[in-house]
């Protein structure tokens, strides 16, 4: 019968094996939330684009406005809504069965 020898890799070993991947990693997480942040500039949408992306129509949205239910901004007669802002009440609202 044949013997084979294990040799197991220290820990130091290991650890420099393992370093260059995680510095790529960090790398790439860096470059990632760099991306992020450089693509959150603030997005509205108006009365419009409620009404056609949700099928909304303007007494709905003006309901929505009043009740406190839809935030808006109101920049002289233009109601704008933050795109973030919609985006969180519809996975706030979500129901998942």
């Amino acid at each position: 019968m044949e013997k084979f020898e294990i040799n197991i890799p220290s820990v130091r070993n290991i650890q420099m094996l393992l370093e260059p991947i995680y510095e790529r990693l960090s790398n790439i997480e860096a470059s990632l939330k760099q991306q992020k942040d450089k693509g959150k500039t603030k997005g509205y949408y108006r009365n419009e684009d409620l009404k056609e992306l949700f099928g909304l129509s303007p007494n709905t949205i003006a309901k929505y406005r009043d009740k406190g239910i839809l935030p808006f901004t109101k920049l002289g007669g233009v109601h704008l809504y933050e795109v973030s802002l919609i985006e969180a009440i519809l996975r706030n609202n979500s129901i998942f069965d």
